[in-house]
């Protein structure tokens, strides 16, 4: 069977621009990437890292339950709600025969990192917020003869690793205190995915068109505590003064993503993408004590002590752009991306638009580096009380937040053999 190979152009138009999905809704933070596997070099490794700096600020901010503390006499204008953050990625591939190849890597597709900090009037809802997770994952495609080019069955399977913490202030504490009032819930949980898909490749028109979907990954058993600690006994009885083991579950989102490329003129191509992400199975997620399992753990229900309330909708994120190769070793490409905001009322993430560009340069037949950027703009929008099924969220604290940047720059390395 004779191995399609679609030119340096056309195996780095779709992998080029890594950058301008960084900043997706929900959690999303590298996402799922097979495009290493279409790759027509025997071998292949892959390195890549990409910095991301979102640069959201919060104003208008009011604390709305002073009860357990009046912080409206904190800052409450120009609280940056955001850091900057790295997202690596490893891979490897092999032509097992001319008809497999298979890839195996290593990536962070989901995360977050929200620290306004303790010193701001919305304290009582958040002080720091951080998710991280670690995907490993192995994806096989069997290609044959079809037509004037070839089509791919493509299917693999991932485990997953996540974790994370939230601090808020419980009660704020008078000056001179022993304790802060500070609280902490910290969670760790684990599970499977698999990935099924199908490609069709013309190398003559440089044509590419893929559809793969990722399963959800369920996180049935997610452990941690709710660390109270630092706050009076009397403000919670029995959890106050004490870090109490809880238990919950969530499933992190499936996904379905088309992607095509397509040469329209001489070194020239046209790609783009669109992904829907199933988010909106992130609503409010329970957690209950340990001492109580055996006992269905659910939102609102006797035994749930604490939860996050994320309330997301589902994701999409539409991007088209033009890639050209300049020579045998350069080329290059422009994107638009949109990313539809997942926040429904609580939250910051609205609309993103983003314009990425980058290079690829082919040192030599072996060795290929690639650099991109990105830079776009966070979409306005406000966060307050929002009622659901019946019961209120977002109570502690609202705010407003305008039109915001983020910028972002990948690089990568591909060693071929």
């Amino acid at each position: 069977m004779k191995r399609k190979n679609i030119g340096l152009l056309g195996m780095t138009a779709m992998v080029l621009l890594a950058a301008t999905s960084a900043q997706a809704g929900g959690l999303e933070r590298g996402g799922y990437n097979i495009d290493l596997l279409f790759d027509p070099s025997d071998y292949v490794f892959e390195s890549a890292v990409t910095f991301v700096n979102p640069q959201r600020d919060m104003n208008n901010v009011r604390d709305n339950i002073p009860l357990d503390g009046d912080l409206n006499g904190l800052p409450g204008n120009g609280i940056r709600d955001t850091e900057s953050y790295w997202v690596p990625r490893i891979g490897f591939k092999a032509s097992i025969t001319d008809a497999i190849d298979c890839m195996a890597d290593y990536s962070q597709p989901w995360g977050a990192h929200i620290n306004p900090g303790r010193n701001w009037a919305g304290a009582n809802d958040n002080v720091e917020t951080k998710i991280e997770s670690h995907n490993y994952a192995a994806t096989c495609s069997y290609s044959f003869d079809m037509g004037p080019g070839q089509f791919r069955v493509i299917g693999g399977g991932f485990y997953q690793e996540v974790s994370g913490f939230k601090d808020r202030l419980v009660f704020a504490m008078p000056e001179g205190s022993p304790l802060n009032g500070m609280g902490r819930l910290k969670l760790e949980g684990e599970g499977w995915g698999w990935r099924a898909g199908i490609a069709y490749e013309i190398e003559e028109y440089a044509l590419r068109t893929s559809l793969v979907y990722n399963s959800a990954v369920k996180l049935d058993d997610i452990t941690g505590t709710m660390d109270l600690r630092q706050v009076p006994g009397a403000v919670l009885p029995g959890f106050a003064g004490v870090s109490t083991p809880v238990f919950g579950s969530a499933d992190m989102p499936d996904s379905l993503e088309f992607k095509f490329q397509t040469g329209i003129a001489p070194d020239w191509l046209a790609f783009g993408s669109v992904k829907w992400t199933d988010w909106s199975q992130l609503q409010s997620l329970p957690f209950c004590p340990v001492a109580t399992r055996g006992i269905d753990c659910r939102t609102s229900g006797p035994t749930e002590v604490t939860s996050l309330d994320l309330l997301y909708r589902d994701g999409w994120t539409v991007s088209g752009g033009i890639g050209h190769k300049f020579n045998d070793k350069i080329s290059g490409a422009v994107s638009l991306t949109w990313d539809r905001g997942t926040s429904t009322g609580i939250g910051t993430h609205a609309d993103t638009w983003t314009v990425g560009t980058g290079i690829s340069y082919a040192a030599n037949e072996n060795v290929e580096f690639r650099l991109s950027g990105a830079l776009g703009i966070l979409t306005s929008g406000s966060s307050g009380q929002v009622v659901k099924d019946g019961r209120t969220f977002g109570r502690r604290v609202s705010y407003d937040f305008d039109s915001d940047l983020v910028t972002a720059i990948s690089t990568s390395l591909k060693i071929k053999f």
